[in-house]
């Protein structure tokens, strides 16, 4: 989605890679909650959520387990860098207007994407119900696993672009979701 770079890693960014389904995507969400809930409990306020497309039981993913915090603003989650930090996460600016955005452990090896978003916030309610929408629509899910793969082969080592190729797809999806889905994103 366009927005602010973050800066360049010391090393590169992982290559995008798609795998098959993993059932335990789920469970390794569920031990990141907890330690998150943990950590930074004082903080949220929206709830951890699992998002992206490990979330999508039987959708195939970049292996990286994406994770959405509701926040109440941007500004007071900053408190949360340290202890996000003792987790190993590591903070780089990406669309700093909307969200904190963290990859852990690094960027040339993800395990997971973390992002502290302010609740009440369109990029909030837009993340979860795109989730939602891929989670109850087989149809959206097949069509948007069929732009990934498109994408991962064109865009393997470009994530900005890899990323921006699919706005207009999830803008789509979220619109067609009813008022509580209109996209902005």
């Amino acid at each position: 989605m366009p927005g602010a770079r973050p800066p360049r890693p010391s090393a590169p960014d992982e290559p995008i890679r798609l795998s098959a389904y993993d059932p335990s995507w789920p469970s390794r969400f569920e031990e990141e909650r907890v330690a998150l809930e943990d950590a930074i409990g004082e903080w949220i306020v929206g709830g951890v959520h699992h998002v992206g497309s490990t979330a999508v039981v039987g959708l195939e993913a970049k292996p990286i387990i994406d994770i959405l915090v509701g926040v109440r603003s941007l500004d007071e989650s900053r408190a949360c860098f340290e202890p996000l930090a003792q987790l190993k996460y590591m903070y780089a600016p990406y669309l700093p207007e909307e969200m904190h955005w963290f990859c852990k452990p690094h960027p040339s090896r993800r395990t997971h994407h973390l992002h502290l978003v302010p609740v009440g916030t369109q990029r909030y309610a837009d993340e979860l119900a795109f989730r939602d929408r891929l989670r109850v629509d087989q149809r959206a899910a097949e069509e948007y696993l069929a732009l990934k793969r498109d994408l991962a082969r064109r865009f393997a080592h470009d994530r900005e672009a890899y990323t921006d190729a699919k706005s207009s797809f999830v803008r789509r999806v979220l619109d067609q979701g009813g008022p509580e889905g209109r996209a902005s994103r």
